[in-house]
């Protein structure tokens, strides 16, 4: 065998081992509220969880070790309702490097407290697209494209929208489930509607701001500070209308359960004009937190 085929099948056989799946996910598993002392299923869910996420493919494209997407996911189960059936919480968090810095950017923290399902021990877990599968496994990687779409919302303008139309076709899917969560009628917040706000175009403003604060934003800050702070205090602004239209919309809520802290921390060293305008957008927007924002002007 020639060098020159011997090199082409190597590059075929091994060129693939410097890519990667999209999410690079920490898992726990919680159980403080059961009364048991053998726990080795909870232990088992969460490996099972974690390779699960870590080991699919999500997207066709592809990643290097170093673009994972960092994120993690915390299940506490609340109640053992059977052998193998489960009540509890989940709460999926992501972060975002920031170009040129060692920060990382704070882009989802949402809890979900509609999160039933039934789990054997050492099941295999696999997700089929556009099919209707366990519950565990369609709200995994529900949230798995949740995180996508939302990490490349921040790259690029209404990047994340293949991944979040994705997540609707998963809502779709389950809208026969009898497990909470999925359907419009059950609360205003869950994923039925996280995920109809993000596709209404109402909320686009939103989506934007996501891009505006990370690559307008952020990741210019080392480069030009104050245009910077302005871009971002500019798409802010845009979000007044979004709040007065839906002053309780669930994806308002989200972007700021995640970006609260992050505004004071971006607009305390913004100058005195800025400063001002974006205290009291955020607490005209955010009013919930408006004892933090009040720090922004030493408040």
């Amino acid at each position: 065998m020639s060098k020159r085929i011997l090199l082409v099948l190597v590059v075929l056989v091994f060129g693939h081992l410097g890519f990667a799946q999209e999410l690079n996910c920490t898992v726990s598993v919680i159980s403080p509220r059961i009364q048991s002392s053998d726990k080795r299923i909870f232990t088992t869910l969460q490996t099972a969880i974690m390779e699960f996420v870590n080991n699919t493919k999500w997207t066709q494209d592809k990643f290097k070790n170093e673009e994972k997407i960092e994120c993690s996911i915390q299940i506490e189960i609340v109640e053992r309702v059977g052998t193998d059936e489960f009540k509890g919480t989940i709460q999926v968090s992501s972060r975002r490097p920031v170009f040129g810095t060692s920060y990382n950017s704070p882009i989802l923290n949402y809890k979900d407290d509609d999160f039933n399902f039934r789990y054997v021990e050492y099941q295999p877990m696999e997700y089929t697209d556009g099919q209707t599968n366990p519950n565990l496994v369609m709200v995994l990687a529900f949230y798995a494209y949740t995180v996508i779409g939302f990490d490349y919302d921040s790259f690029s303008p209404m990047g994340g929208a293949p991944f979040f139309a994705k997540a609707q076709a998963i809502v779709a899917n389950s809208a026969n489930a009898a497990e909470p969560g999925w359907k419009a009628f059950e609360g205003l917040r869950n994923r039925f509607w996280l995920m109809e706000n993000i596709n209404n175009p109402i909320y686009k403003p939103i989506r934007q701001f996501y891009y505006d604060l990370h690559r307008r934003g952020f990741d210019m800050m080392t480069k030009k500070s104050d245009e910077s702070v302005r871009a971002v205090a500019s798409s802010l602004e845009k979000l007044r209308k979004v709040h007065t239209d839906k002053p309780l919309s669930v994806f308002m809520k989200t972007l700021f359960d995640a970006k609260a802290d992050e505004m004071v921390n971006l607009f305390t060293g913004a100058p005195a004009d800025i400063k001002a305008t974006a205290k009291q957008t955020l607490s005209d927007i955010d009013p919930i937190n408006t004892s933090k924002y009040q720090k922004i002007t030493g408040g």
